[in-house]
């Protein structure tokens, strides 16, 4: 129970330490403040001023090091401490400032114009009493800035209006900054009108939202805060404020339209960025149209303009970013005297405070990427590929109540060769950059295909720090519109065509290490689905290597395969999905490894630059070396083939362990096994019969039912190793036989999908066919009656 004890009062104590401390930012600024004056003697403290204006800030440490408040250059002053004040032939401000009552307080802080209007409304009296007031006294300069008309009817009429004003700027009680909380609303002391507090973490505290440029100068009978403007009245809502103000009247009806307006009447401390009726005149006619007539668009669209905290122009001294009640989010900053919003100065009038939050009216209305259409979401990096998306007339194909994803390259990726293309052929490419559906980042995984709206497949990679699609990986800057996404990619992207075995047969550079992949039996494993990383070596690499040295390496298949599947990686592997500077270790078919990295947007594998890299084949992707690759830890044992291997790899020291021999890699890791017959249907007729088997495997086929004169094709894909036997058309007598063979076993399958559980006796099948694989029994699947011939094809993958 004591621990119990503890344990709650230890928590108790820091929740309480907690709150203090987060309401006490001023004091923690003024704190720094004093320390950056140290050498300027005791109680000093360092302000920044901005160059130009009488603006002074005790300043954060981004501020003070920025050497600038709001992008303007700031200089260093050096004031006594609020508190404290000079001594003649001393350094700093030793001396304790005299404490007065309120009224000779206002004196000691220099607000001299709020002293003066104290005596005038005979006010003075009882801010000399007995007490205990907060007075938030305007400056000798907010004064002086107050609107004319306002300051003139206050002046005329000081029993009434200005000793009202006067009450205004008072609270009936001492509050310190650190009482100060962010969100407190005080009461004062005329008309209980509210006044609303706000603490922010640089330190400024603002009274509806006038800056507190020196706080807690204790008095007897209160403390006094002197502001840097002369407080009015807080309003009503923000939504009564919208209701009445004619220059609000397109944004009232998009709230309205959208439900919003009804928010802004609810208590809160809100920050809205008011878009003017000329702002909304300057919008596109079919844009605003088209998002006034969604209810979700119009909804995103105005809540985007607002923020669920109080932000007063005076508590931004630089740039941070805030969300929006649409869920995304704005960046406020200043520039000088201007506020900005994402970067552009548009505020043109700032601070209507009402009772619920603040008003900033805007000349712009900002448009969320959740109200935009896809093609709108394309940013000034991307705008090479919208405009040619809108030029070739596929922009009108993305339709509004459709879903699509877009992937656009930068611009720096279209080249001046590109855009010379044939326009078909232009267009063609852009097609294969729009995805029929809408598809998020966190959507994506690795082996998914994205079909585009030209028809091609698209695969997608991911790799640690990467996403890729075919040959280009994304950039950051992915957004959400209203019917799709858009996704921001390095390069054009270029959909695989050929298997990597054509696109070697195809280029010439490859020649030498094609031939060599023949002889090592492994040009099967180019051709087949599959997905694979090859590092081809060309032609170059193969200097100096003559006829004899070829046939040398051809007779020993063992160190052919070793040499050739060490550039051969299960999986497909884009250069650019690497980690820059980061070593990646793979390892490769023959068992060793590979070390690869990207510098300066070029791959190294084993330290030697591919000359070019992400060919993509449509089972995998090519990565061009001008070096032979080999494993530096496999020793050779024959001296011929050590001499022909220091002919083509420099670059590395070959061990060499006399005898030593290559180990034979078997060809399980690929094996594709097919089988493919033409038959005529097996149903419940009395005289089925089969035509022709073209091949038959060891394995375990799926047995089905077809029409007269289909065709299957079945593909099967990974396994062990097996071998199969071809049965040809020929000759005439073997496939008599085998005719005469599977009728006399038509009863005995038509009986076992009747139910009957005997399967076929493949004894004297296997006497006809060549090699020894023998074929399994069976399993029943489907009946299918009639029906034209057709081709049936299937990919069964590991």
């Amino acid at each position: 129970m004591k621990i119990f004890f503890l344990f709650t009062f230890s928590t108790f104590l820091l929740s309480a330490f907690e709150q203090a401390a987060a309401s006490a930012h001023y004091d923690k600024i003024l704190t720094h403040s004093r320390i950056r004056a140290r050498d300027q003697g005791p109680n000093v403290c360092a302000l920044q001023q901005v160059m130009g204006t009488k603006k002074k800030y005790f300043s954060t440490c981004r501020n003070w090091y920025q050497g600038a408040i709001c992008g303007k250059k700031a200089t260093v002053l050096y004031e006594c401490c609020p508190g404290y004040m000079k001594m003649d032939g001393t350094r700093g401000c030793p001396a304790v400032a005299p404490i007065d009552h309120v009224y000779g307080t206002l004196g000691i802080v220099g607000a001299t114009s709020t002293q003066r209007y104290s005596d005038m409304s005979k006010l003075r009296e009882e801010i000399e009493g007995r007490g205990s007031f907060t007075f938030f006294a305007p400056s000798n300069e907010a004064w002086e800035q107050l609107n004319s008309e306002i300051h003139r009817n206050l002046v005329d009429n000081v029993n009434i209006e200005l000793y009202n004003a006067l009450h205004h700027h008072m609270v009936n009680k001492r509050m310190l900054t650190k009482d100060l909380k962010n969100g407190m609303t005080l009461v004062s002391m005329y008309n209980d009108q509210k006044l609303l507090i706000n603490h922010y973490p640089n330190g400024v505290v603002t009274v509806n939202c006038a800056r507190i440029i020196h706080g807690n100068q204790i008095a007897t009978n209160g403390v006094v805060h002197v502001i840097d403007r002369v407080l009015t009245a807080v309003g009503n809502t923000i939504q009564d404020f919208i209701e009445v103000e004619d220059d609000l009247s397109s944004l009232r009806a998009a709230a309205i339209t959208s439900d919003v307006l009804d928010i802004l009447g609810r208590p809160g401390h809100y920050t809205l960025f008011a878009p003017t009726n000329e702002a909304f005149e300057r919008l596109p006619r079919g844009v605003l149209e088209r998002i006034m007539g969604d209810k979700v668009a119009s909804e995103a669209l105005v809540k985007f303009h607002i923020l669920n905290t109080l932000q007063c122009s005076e508590a931004i001294t630089g740039g941070a970013v805030y969300e929006t009640l649409e869920g995304n989010i704005l960046e406020v900053g200043c520039d000088g005297e201007s506020l900005t919003v994402n970067g552009v100065k548009m505020v043109k009038r700032k601070d209507i405070v009402t009772s619920n939050g603040v008003i900033h009216l805007i000349d712009e209305v900002l448009i969320p990427d959740s109200a935009k259409q896809v093609i709108e979401l394309g940013g000034a990096q991307q705008t090479t590929f919208t405009d040619l998306v809108a030029q070739l007339g596929l922009a009108s194909s993305l339709r509004p109540e459709g879903q699509y994803t877009l992937l656009a390259p930068l611009n720096g990726a279209f080249s001046d060769d590109t855009l010379r293309m044939d326009q078909r052929l232009l267009k063609t490419i852009l097609q294969n950059h729009i995805i029929k559906v809408k598809v998020g980042l966190n959507e994506l995984y690795n082996g998914q295909e994205l079909e585009t709206i030209g028809g091609k497949l698209l695969r997608v990679f991911v790799y640690r720090t990467a996403v890729c699609i075919e040959n280009s990986c994304m950039v950051r800057g992915s957004k959400e519109g209203r019917n799709g996404f858009i996704h921001i990619f390095r390069q054009i992207i270029n959909p695989a065509e050929k298997t990597l075995h054509e696109m070697l047969r195809h280029d010439k550079r490859f020649s030498v290490f094609l031939s060599l992949v023949k002889a090592a039996d492994l040009d099967d494993v180019l051709s087949r689905p599959g997905e694979w990383t090859l590092f081809v070596p060309t032609n170059d690499a193969f200097k100096g290597l003559t006829d004899d040295d070829k046939n040398i390496l051809i007779r020993d298949k063992n160190a052919l395969r070793n040499i050739l599947l060490y550039h051969l990686i299960q999986g497909v592997f884009i250069g650019s999905g690497f980690e820059p500077g980061v070593t990646n270790i793979l390892k490769t078919i023959q068992g060793g490894k590979l070390y690869l990295k990207t510098v300066n947007d070029t791959l190294l594998v084993n330290e030697l630059k591919s000359r070019e890299s992400d060919l993509m084949a449509t089972n995998g992707v090519i990565h061009v070396i001008d070096k032979l690759l080999y494993p530096a830890d496999l020793p050779v044992g024959n001296d011929q083939l050590l001499t022909i291997l220091k002919k083509l790899i420099k670059y590395i020291q070959i061990k060499f362990v006399r005898d030593s021999t290559f180990k034979e890699i078997p060809l399980t890791f690929y094996k594709i096994n097919i089988i493919e017959s033409n038959v005529q249907p097996i149903t419940r007729k009395e005289d089925p019969s089969i035509t022709q088997l073209t091949k038959l495997i060891e394995g375990e086929p799926e047995f089905k039912i077809v029409r007269e004169g289909e065709t299957i094709t079945k593909v099967i894909h990974g396994g062990p190793e097996i071998k199969y036997t071809r049965i040809t058309a020929g000759g005439s007598d073997n496939e008599e036989k085998l005719k005469k063979l599977l009728e006399e076993e038509v009863t005995k399958v038509t009986k076992f999908i009747e139910g009957d559980g005997h399967l076929l006796e493949d004894e004297e099948i296997k006497r006809l066919l060549q090699g020894e694989a023998p074929v399994r029994k069976v399993q029943p699947n489907r009946r299918t009656q009639g029906g034209a011939a057709r081709r049936r094809t299937r990919l069964a993958y590991p």
